[in-house]
Order: structure tokens, then C-alpha cells, then sequence
């Protein structure tokens, strides 16, 4: 095999797999379209010089690094939620892995490399096996119903009110003089995406008081 097919087959197998984990993985569970075009332009710029380094006398790792402190460095300047840091590294190591395997004529583990990776960033996203408990902490103006006598009549009333299958709640702060406590609510979070949950508007029991997200 010429080292111009390698080349072609190598990218075309970097951008298919950074693709199908961008588009059918990353993509659905948050509908964000603001880190897409970063995801796959890291991927294939980092798959072309990796690839055009390996055959001068500086190293894959030192590129690769390179690479890693000019993104770190970069992005400090925004706030990354750490799951799309997450996809971020992981198509940032794609081009790594390939360019690296490719050179090397090592298809077989090079595939079996990318199966894999798809395969577990996959299950992990579906979380299946895995259930993910979010809280909320809100301002409740029944103040009757936090005696502990009265546990169950709460979390009735505030699966009720809320529409959330909430599953426990923890007592905060009480104000008297308001009649008025500030409840902690756990529940299993929706399949919104990290960047979207986090930014939900809070709820409020009521109009005098705030709430804060945990």
C-alpha cells in the first residue's frame, strides 16, 4: 500500500469515526450545535499535521502536546462544561491514535481501536447501567409539611407541584417569618445534556424568594 492511499484511508477513517461520534452520539442527547464545528475541525487539522510531523524528526508525543497546551490554553478563556471537555480530548486523541496506527500499517488494532472507543462512549451516553441523580434547591412556602411526621405528605406534594418523580428531600434553612423553608430535592436527571440542565431556569415557590442550583 502506497503511502498516499494510507494517508487517504487513514483520514477517511479519523473523520468517519469522529463523525459518527459527533453526529449520532454527541449531537442527540444535547442538540448543541455550538461545539460541533470545534469538535470536528480539532479532529481533522490534528489528524494532518500529526501526520505530515511523523515524517520530520519531532516526535508524535511532542506535537500531540503541543496541540493539548494551545487548546488548554485557549480555552481557559471560556467556561467548558467538563463533558464537552470530555469529547473535546477524546477527538483530539482520535487523530493521535490513527495517524500513529496508520503510519505503523497496524489496521487491525487500529479498528478495533475505533470500534471500541464507539462502542463504550455509546453505552456510557445511553447511560445504560448507570442512573444520574441531579438536585434542586427550591423555596417552599408549606411549612406545615416539613415536620418530619409529615415526610411523606411532602414529597407528595412536591412531585405533584413539580412533576418530578422526586425521590428524596432534605430540609434547609427555615424562615419563620416568612413561612418559608428552603428545600434540597433529589431526582433522576432528565436526558437534556450537561451544558442544557445546568442552565434551566429555577423554580420558585415562591415570587419574594430565590433559588439556588446546587
Amino acid at each position: 500500500m502506497t503511502a498516499t492511499l494510507e494517508f487517504i484511508l487513514g483520514f477517511a477513517l479519523n473523520f468517519l469515526v469522529a463523525w459518527l461520534i459527533v453526529r449520532y452520539i454527541y449531537y442527540p442527547t444535547t442538540y448543541n450545535k455550538s461545539y460541533v464545528f470545534t469538535f470536528l475541525t480539532f479532529n481533522t487539522v490534528i489528524f494532518f499535521v500529526l501526520w505530515f510531523l511523523s515524517g520530520l524528526e519531532i516526535g508524535v508525543g511532542v506535537g500531540f502536546g503541543l496541540f493539548a497546551i494551545l487548546t488548554i490554553l485557549r480555552y481557559r478563556t471560556d467556561s467548558i462544561p467538563i463533558r464537552e471537555m470530555t469529547y473535546l480530548f477524546v477527538i483530539a486523541a482520535l487523530p493521535v491514535i490513527n495517524s500513529a496506527g496508520v503510519g505503523a500499517s497496524a489496521w487491525p488494532e487500529l479498528l478495533f481501536a475505533n470500534a471500541a472507543a464507539l462502542v463504550v462512549i455509546f453505552f456510557i451516553e445511553k447511560e445504560w447501567g448507570f442512573r444520574y441523580e441531579t438536585s434542586k434547591v427550591i423555596t417552599y412556602e408549606k411549612i406545615n409539611l416539613i415536620k418530619p411526621q409529615n415526610y411523606a405528605l411532602l414529597l407528595a406534594d412536591l412531585k405533584e407541584r413539580t412533576g418530578l418523580e422526586i425521590k428524596r428531600a432534605a430540609i434547609g434553612e427555615i424562615n419563620f417569618l416568612r413561612d418559608t423553608a428552603d428545600i434540597k430535592i433529589y431526582f433522576d436527571e432528565a436526558r437534556q445534556g450537561s451544558s442544557n440542565h445546568m442552565e434551566k431556569p429555577a423554580i420558585i415557590y415562591s415570587s419574594s424568594a430565590a433559588m439556588d442550583d446546587d
